[in-house]
């Protein structure tokens, strides 16, 4: 056996004594060992050479690199900023930079400092307050089921809009790493909602698949489904004025209608109900989502705008009409939605002020995407909507987030 004497004793010395060491283990051992050791052998992978290796090289000698030349080709210049276009460029997708649109890059970076997640929001006085007999009234009941229902189902259709159609047809990649924020931000919008029906211990079947059994939820959905069916197909590609028609329709619809306006009512509601301390933890839930919502339609309008700058030739009279149409179909169906969860006056608010307030956002839409005004003169009359949903708070408005809210900068809600 070595000890630390020996350490310091010429090699010689040390090496005799390891071999009588070795020498003097037992026959029964060296056999075990002897066995380990070829057992290890046999369970080690194949060395380079190998069978299996050698038709790994053979398959890649004949791998076939012509169809991936369209998307990485060899030697090819770098991008340069006049290349990038929002649809129909031919430009490398995979070079983030140089940025040819800052503004779809500050949006992604504002929306990064809004991150927030619902389990963040204390819930515990809303699911007293559901639970109570005479905590909420009927109507103030149907107002939470009806826009968590809605809402629901409204953003899982956003965010397959975006994921399946959206992302693919816009060639620009800072608009892209923009799209995949908001995609992300609608599955926490969908999981918020989650959160609220399983706090609230509501019925989940009733609440989701309240869009197949609501008549005015079933048509503010159905319609959505309508302008993503065409681009939706894995086959359609853009390229020639028609196509393009189509996926600009499928932008204003979504962005100026589905996000800039179908959410209005509900959000309006439930900030109201919040506002006379009832289910402020589901208000809270709302109101980080329509700071989201707000961001995701500033984008929207300017890639709407962007297409129409870059690509004048689809902004026609007739399909500015068949537009304006579109999103005045959109109003009639928000105010349906209204009179339905409004029969009667509650929150402070009625059916026809919500129709007054729908026209007025209606305008604001119209115009940000160069279209005329349909409802001249029409005033805000729920002027408390942009204190609720001012960024540059410090604190959120109903006081049932334990910490901060980052503030990512100041957007413009109207």
């Amino acid at each position: 056996m070595l000890n630390w004497e020996a350490f310091n004793e010429p090699d010689e010395k040390i090496t005799a004594t390891s071999k009588q060491v070795k020498q003097e283990v037992p026959k029964q051992l060296a056999t075990e060992a002897e066995l380990t050791a070829e057992t290890a052998d046999q369970m080690r992978y194949e060395p380079t050479g190998s069978a299996a290796y050698e038709a790994a090289q053979k398959a890649l000698e004949q791998l076939d690199v012509a169809p991936g030349l369209e998307e990485l080709e060899m030697g090819a210049e770098r991008v340069q900023v006049d290349q990038k276009r929002m649809i129909n460029c031919r430009a490398d997708l995979n070079q983030l930079v140089p940025f040819k649109y800052e503004w779809a890059w500050t949006k992604y970076l504002d929306g990064c400092a809004n991150h927030w997640m619902p389990q963040e929001i204390n819930m515990t006085q809303d699911i007293a307050l559901w639970r109570s007999s005479d905590g909420l009234s009927a109507d103030e009941r149907m107002i939470v089921k009806r826009n968590l229902g809605f809402f629901s189902t409204a953003d899982s259709l956003v965010a397959n809009n975006l994921v399946l159609s959206i992302y693919r047809l816009v060639t620009n990649p800072e608009c892209r790493q923009y799209l995949l924020r908001q995609a992300f931000e609608e599955a926490i919008h969908t999981h918020a909602y989650q959160y609220c029906i399983e706090s609230l211990g509501m019925d989940e079947g009733e609440i989701f698949n309240m869009y197949r059994e609501i008549p005015s939820v079933a048509k503010k959905a159905a319609w959505a489904l309508k302008y993503t069916q065409a681009i939706g197909n894995p086959q359609f590609q853009t390229g020639t004025t028609e196509n393009d028609q189509e996926l600009l329709q499928n932008l204003i619809a979504f962005y100026c209608v589905l996000e800039g306006l179908f959410f209005y009512c509900g959000f309006s509601q439930i900030l109201s109900m919040g506002r006379r301390n009832k289910m402020t933890g589901v208000a809270e839930q709302f109101q980080y989502i329509l700071r989201d919502e707000s961001m995701h339609v500033n984008f929207g309008v300017d890639v709407i705008n962007q297409v129409k700058n870059e690509n004048p030739h689809l902004w026609t009279e007739q399909f500015q009409a068949k537009m304006t149409q579109m999103i005045l179909e959109g109003l009639a169906l928000e105010i349906e939605y209204a009179r339905d969860t409004m029969p009667r006056g509650v929150l402070g608010m009625n059916a026809q002020m919500m129709e007054e307030y729908l026209k007025f956002i209606t305008n604001r839409r119209l115009t940000q995407i160069g279209l005329s005004e349909q409802f001249p003169g029409v005033d805000n009359p729920f002027p408390w909507m942009s204190e609720i949903m001012d960024l540059r708070k410090e604190k959120n408005f109903f006081e049932t987030r334990v910490t901060e809210y980052q503030v990512g900068g100041a957007l413009s809600w109207d």
